[in-house]
């Protein structure tokens, strides 16, 4: 409300000037009395200041109106007020002029002289006794002919019209990312800092806050808001897409920024997939998606065993270090005898890998040749199985196990074996022999009592190649099938 004011008709000139006209309950915004001390304890024309300037004041000024009859009585919000100059930029003037229901009340009419005079005479003379005029006061009647209100619906600074709603009730047409029928908060998601009224130099619109598309809900921190310089103080609330943080602009733990999307991508982080076996976590690099690797394990997800180390059985650590050995180019602790050729000369190059060489076979395995030691006229190599591809009879695990091979056959070089390599070794049937129980029976032996591999000269031992790996798979599953009873 900025003014309002009422015009009066009353055939026996008396208007009510001790008055007052409030515009919130139990908020008098202004006193008309002609003894505003006595009446209203306040006094008359009090001098307007900022420290004052809410405060409802008392004045004389309509008490000696005339003529009564067709009188107007008119009453502003802000006449006088010292911040009316600087609205805009004063909340307690604004909280002032706001209203939403006004009320006048008039106290009791002044008389007019001749009443005065006839009531004085009984009164002692004074005007505006109680008990002089409560006989005589109800013969008399006022009416007020005409109330008018200015004003405009309270936007905040933050509409330019109001419309009604389905209730039929005016409401502001908000404009600057509010809402609400004064304007007076800020829509969802815009809470980047806060709510504001609307000035003449600055709309003070409410601001999205910066989630990078990962979130839809957010809330203000007026903390955060501070330490920013008054600039932001949004947090976004459960970021979507793998993302983290106050605005959703980091991947959450497990996974890593694809640089090659921007971050508002919906695929902008990717998952770790850090091996559960070889990395020592989940958590990755944010930049370069590297798991952290436990000791002797490398690759991006720590999913093989770095240079110079191998695999183990252990979960805790997967892979050890080759044990070091001083190598030899060929193993061999006799001359070469002079029937080698003839000796080796049924199998001597015949090192191409099929599916019948595979089937005619007791074991297929890849194994890592570790260490050497002499027992009779046997060589037995400590080995690492690294794959087993084929195991008849006693199933063979992964790890470590024995070779043996017989010293004519290692000396004629059929098995021709060296140290600190890797083989394949598919060996058995065609000599007599078997994994598990020593190469077979006779002088040629090592003893029945001696578990592990045997090698002959009718063995297939060949330096290992990785592309040999799919094909043993492939061997593997058609033995399975029942291909090898066709072979």
């Amino acid at each position: 409300m900025s003014a309002c004011s009422f015009a009066l008709q009353d055939p026996n000139p008396w208007p009510y000037t001790r008055a007052w006209i409030t515009v919130k309950p139990g908020c008098p915004t202004s006193f008309t009395s002609s003894q505003c001390r006595r009446m209203y304890n306040k006094p008359n024309k009090a001098t307007i200041t900022k420290q004052n300037e809410q405060e409802a004041l008392c004045t004389d000024g309509h008490t000696d109106l005339y003529p009564l009859s067709g009188g107007l009585i008119a009453f502003s919000t802000l006449d006088g007020r010292p911040s009316s100059k600087d609205f805009d930029n004063s909340p307690v003037l604004q909280d002032w002029v706001t209203v939403t229901d006004i009320r006048v009340v008039f106290g009791r009419p002044q008389l007019s002289r001749e009443f005065v005079l006839g009531a004085g005479s009984n009164s002692g003379g004074r005007d505006d006794d109680p008990v002089a005029v409560t006989s005589t006061l109800s013969t008399y009647f006022y009416a007020v002919g005409d109330f008018q209100v200015g004003g405009r619906c309270k936007c905040n600074g933050h509409a330019s019209r109001c419309l009604k709603d389905k209730e039929g009730k005016l409401v502001c047409d908000c404009k600057h990312n509010t809402e609400g029928p004064e304007c007076d908060r800020c829509k969802p998601f815009h809470y980047d800092r806060p709510w504001q009224r609307a000035n003449a130099r600055e709309a003070n619109e409410c601001l999205p806050c910066n989630c990078n598309l990962h979130a839809r809900r957010c809330r203000f921190n007026m903390e955060l808001y501070k330490l920013s310089g008054r600039k932001s103080g949004g947090v976004c609330m459960n970021c979507r897409h793998n993302t983290a943080g106050r605005h959703c602009h980091y991947c959450k733990e497990g996974f890593y920024r694809d640089m090659a999307r921007p971050i508002t991508h919906r695929r902008a982080c990717k998952a770790c997939d850090c091996h559960p076996v070889g990395a020592a976590g989940k958590t990755c690099n944010q930049t370069t998606g590297q798991c952290p690797c436990k000791d002797g394990v490398t690759g991006i997800t720590c999913n093989r065993c770095a240079k110079g180390y191998q695999q183990s059985r252990s979960p805790v650590a997967p892979c050890i270090k080759i044990p070091v050995v001083n190598p030899t180019a060929v193993v061999s602790s006799t001359e070469e005898p002079a029937d080698c050729e003839s000796y080796c000369k049924p199998v001597k190059g015949n090192l191409k890998i099929n599916m019948k060489k595979y089937c005619k076979k007791d074991y297929a395995v890849q194994v890592n040749v570790l260490d050497m030691e002499t027992v009779g006229d046997w060589a037995k190599f400590s080995v690492s199985l690294v794959s087993v591809y084929k195991s008849r009879g006693e199933p063979l695990k992964r790890g470590d196990n024995i070779l043996w091979v017989h010293m004519k056959d290692l000396a004629c070089k059929c098995p021709k074996i060296q140290m600190s390599k890797r083989f394949l070794v598919m060996g058995g049937s065609e000599g007599g022999t078997g994994p598990g129980a020593g190469p077979g029976v006779g002088a040629t032996s090592p003893g029945a009592e001696r578990v592990g591999l045997v090698a002959d000269k009718n063995s297939l031992v060949i330096q290992w190649r990785d592309v040999w790996s799919r094909r043993l798979r492939k061997f593997q599953r058609k033995e399975k099938k029942g291909k090898c009873s066709k072979a």
